[in-house]
């Protein structure tokens, strides 16, 4: 006759293996929170965040360091729109993040759990850092040329971001290279699932000539 624990699942009542005491199966949550890679959708949840916290750290970095200090009115103007564009970048990246952590729940059930789900990391990676290029680029380079002008090559370089110390070509350069990122890591992605497919059409055939016999 078999146990049963408290435990639901989906509504029923999940047989617990005869003689496991409840101090054995105290840690039987986290092995199937880790069996299914349901541990995987809590680096999106960690990435999603961390993208809400990046205008918060340039400001506490900016103030802490003084940059605006002595700074003139071109300059103050610049920083406040130029962190509006990282703020809406972020917030675009925050909801790829989020959205894309229920991609990962399809392959709870596969057989091959890590290998997709390390395909889809590299794939939205690529996507959030070719956006949030794209768009910061795109923004900062108009409101500096606009701005700063020829001033903008000696004041970017001290906010960390010499990647965009190329005046108004900056306006191409960033949509672009975060274009060719998005590709570049989505080409990577796409060559990880070709081995989980051959890895599942081999597994299926397998089967079916097994029940064949």
């Amino acid at each position: 006759m078999k146990d049963f624990d408290t435990n639901q699942d989906n509504g029923n009542t999940r047989p617990r293996r005869s003689g496991e005491s409840p101090f054995f199966g105290l840690a039987r949550p986290y092995f199937d929170f880790v069996g299914k890679g349901k541990i995987y959708s809590l680096f999106y949840l960690a990435m999603a965040i961390f993208n809400l916290l990046i205008p918060l750290v340039v400001i506490f970095v900016v103030i802490e360091f003084g940059f605006l200090q002595n700074s003139g009115s071109r300059v103050v103007v610049t920083f406040i729109l130029s962190w509006l564009v990282i703020a809406f970048a972020s917030w675009i990246g925050f909801q790829l993040w989020w959205y894309r952590r229920l991609s990962v729940k399809k392959y709870e059930s596969s057989d091959f759990v890590a290998t997709p789900v390390i395909s889809e990391l590299i794939q939205t990676f690529g996507e959030w850092l070719g956006t949030l290029t794209g768009i910061i680029g795109f923004g900062v380079g108009i409101i500096a040329a606009v701005f700063l002008n020829d001033a903008a090559n000696f004041i970017i370089p001290d906010f960390g971001l010499g990647m965009l110390n190329l005046g108004l070509l900056t306006v191409f350069a960033g949509p672009l290279v975060g274009f060719i990122t998005i590709v570049i890591f989505r080409f990577i992605a796409e060559q990880i699932r070709i081995f989980t497919a051959i890895a599942n059409n081999t597994g299926e055939i397998a089967g079916k000539l097994k029940n064949q016999r």
